[in-house]
């Protein structure tokens, strides 16, 4: 009868083991749970560098879905090359698929010098940039201009316009020939 009893306490003390550190599980969720995050407040000029790292990093992963997230559906866009402005997503994700055919792999785009100006809902951003990637087995680079307009929509930054231009190589000077003396 000592062994039914001893039995019986051994499975009441598991169960309530059990139901203690259930207990203590579901009280360290809840406190977790209850403490706020810590989350920096960050300027509009913060926030607004952070968007376009952000597209940048998506156009340079070809991401066109991410990319999106960044523009506005009637986006005018003046691209390098020489062509009419494209207006709206649609033809701008069919011109940027069409330059990511070209390219194999993950394309490089560094920018600097940039300057952001914020007036209200609207802003623009002006940096340099320098291209490298692979086409057709051979690296490509190039260097250039990029501004940026965004307008805040429904509390969300949008590009506007993205206007861009190739920096062209500067030329060495050369000393003026002199003609020949006779």
């Amino acid at each position: 009868m000592a062994a039914k009893k001893s039995g019986w306490g051994m499975r009441w003390a598991a169960g309530l083991v059990v139901v203690v550190l259930v207990s203590a599980i579901m009280l360290a969720g809840q406190q977790k749970q209850q403490q706020p995050e810590v989350q920096i407040p960050m300027t509009e000029e913060q926030k607004l560098e952070v968007f376009v790292s952000e597209m940048l990093a998506a156009w340079q992963i070809g991401d066109l879905e991410l990319m999106h997230k960044y523009y506005a559906d009637d986006v005018t866009v003046v691209s390098a090359a020489d062509e009419p402005p494209i207006i709206g997503w649609t033809s701008y994700a069919q011109a940027y698929l069409r330059q990511r055919e070209r390219l194999e792999g993950m394309a490089r785009l560094e920018r600097s010098n940039s300057y952001l100006t914020v007036r209200g809902n609207v802003a623009w951003i002006t940096y340099q940039w320098d291209f490298s990637g692979v086409s057709q087995g051979a690296t490509i680079t190039a260097q250039g201009h990029t501004t940026l307009v965004m307008e805040k929509r429904a509390g969300k930054w949008l590009i506007v316009l993205n206007h861009t231009s190739a920096a062209g190589q500067p030329t060495q000077p050369t000393a003026p020939t002199q003609p020949p003396k006779p």
